[in-house]
């Protein structure tokens, strides 16, 4: 017989899930949600988990259902009634957290956000190993830019690549931007999708602190997620800056006539559209306009695009988590970028660089695709 507790629903809404007794059950969310278009079925079914945390039935918080979701988005631009779906989704996981019974690859990136303030269990002080080689000014008052670079581009040597791109990039515009370093911390948004909201809640604080010291006012960042972090989500934490993604920066200057490329790309090239650049932030003409003036023709688009544009699966703190075979997005996407015959495959967010070079090894593809940073086709079509 199956447990029911009914205090569930409550501490839910308690937590920020507010909106879970709108629910009327349709099931638009599940069908359009990718664990339903795997190759192999999942037990992830966002109506189902909606069902049992509003009737308060035991089961949902299991690894495979509650730490599933991708927090991409698409169920929400489904539902009628304006749930709330991913903040349902992260009070639950919340709760959960609480009590310490996350998964185990997500403690370990919880450890080391609390011992060196970043999620790759990587050293503090190699934050700036990324730009050892660069001419790169400590940020001051005095420059306009603060440019925050993603913990993956800070510590992960194929995704420095893109930091190194984006500010190259800056400086031939001649902009105004410098960097802090170590004393900055991760902006905290996989923690806060984990569940971790006193963890989250330090790191905010603790970076606007920082930047607020520093008399920084206006950000350029490498990630959509750190975009979409310091946008939407430190204003409630009393930080309020200026806050803007590479690449809405760079298709303002190519306007203005600050870049310029010269050497169009041949290699046919389709675009990954990230979810956070994406749907969860709006921004969909920027990344297409600078990749036409980078290739001198538009790129290839996947079937499903923009709006309804599917999912890499390193979202909602995935990128940490082991996906069987069958069920990853990513898989799906770099296997119809090989039947549309693409040698590039290009993106803007290093999550989405992760997962999508990890399925062309894993599918035997990397010799025939390449998968890049939108920072990265405009350095070499300079």
């Amino acid at each position: 017989m199956q447990m029911i507790f009914d205090e569930v629903r409550e501490v839910i809404m308690e937590f920020g899930g507010e909106t879970i007794n709108l629910c009327q059950q349709c099931g638009l969310c599940a069908s359009i949600c990718p664990w339903s278009k795997t190759e192999k079925k999942s037990e992830f079914n966002i109506r189902q988990m909606m069902h049992m945390g509003r009737l308060g039935y035991e089961g949902f918080e299991s690894d495979d259902i509650l730490f599933a979701c991708t927090s991409c988005g698409q169920c929400v631009t489904q539902c009628t009634r304006e749930v709330k779906i991913i903040e349902i989704v992260r009070a639950m996981r919340t709760i959960i957290s609480e009590t310490g019974a996350i998964p185990k690859n997500l403690k370990t990136v919880l450890g080391s956000i609390n011992s060196q303030g970043n999620p790759w269990s990587q050293e503090k002080d190699e934050r700036v190993n990324w730009f050892k080689d660069l001419a790169v000014p400590t940020f001051t008052a005095d420059h306009e830019y603060l440019l925050y670079v993603c913990c993956t581009s800070a510590y992960d040597g194929r995704s420095q690549k893109i930091a190194v791109a984006v500010t190259e990039l800056l400086q031939k515009a001649g902009i105004s931007f410098g960097v802090i370093g170590n004393k900055e911390r991760c902006c905290g948004e996989s923690i806060r999708k984990i569940g971790a909201e006193d963890v989250f809640a330090a790191l905010a604080e603790g970076n606007i602190e920082v930047f607020k010291a520093q008399g920084v006012k206006k950000i350029i960042t490498t990630s959509p997620h750190c975009f979409y972090t310091f946008q939407k989500e430190y204003p409630e934490f009393g930080g309020e800056f200026e806050v803007i993604h590479y690449t809405e920066l760079f298709h303002k200057l190519v306007e203005e006539g600050k870049l310029t490329f010269s050497k169009p790309l041949t290699a046919k090239t389709i675009y990954h559209e990230p979810c956070y650049l994406g749907r969860h932030s709006g921004s969909y003409d920027a990344p297409r306009q600078l990749l036409k003036a980078a290739l001198g023709t538009q790129a290839t688009e996947f079937d499903d695009n923009k709006e309804n544009s599917r999912c890499c699966g390193g979202g909602g703190a995935r990128i940490w988590m082991e996906t069987e075979t069958g069920q990853r997005f990513s898989d799906q996407k770099i296997k119809e970028a090989a039947a549309k015959e693409v040698q590039t495959v290009v993106t803007a967010c290093p999550y989405c660089i992760v997962m999508l070079e990890d399925s062309c090894k894993t599918l035997n593809k990397d010799q025939e695709i390449a998968v890049k940073d939108i920072s990265e086709i405009l350095k070499e079509s300079l």
